[in-house]
């Protein structure tokens, strides 16, 4: 067995561990995360408004895929999110 399959083989029962973590506790994490974005806004004075959003909307939905959410027995993964426009 090589580094990289015994390091997956290691950390799969962590990657479980923290789904479950994300299924039971996602509701708190999205309030955290909405907190903190409205925090850093008002200390920047909106300055960075359009960022903070774009990378809370980012936490939020790999937060999802973590959970599993959208993904029951069979279903198909997760496609990935578009890519961002503008800059």
């Amino acid at each position: 067995m090589g580094f990289l399959d015994s390091l997956k083989a290691r950390l799969g029962p962590a990657k479980d561990k923290v789904s479950d973590l994300a299924q039971q506790h996602g509701d708190k994490i999205d309030h955290g995360l909405d907190r903190a974005a409205r925090m850093v806004d008002q200390r920047t004075k909106g300055k960075y408004s359009d960022r903070i959003e774009s990378g809370t909307g980012r936490a939020k939905e790999a937060l999802d895929r973590l959970a599993h959410k959208d993904d029951g027995p069979g279903s198909p993964p997760t496609p990935p999110p578009p890519p961002p426009s503008g800059h």
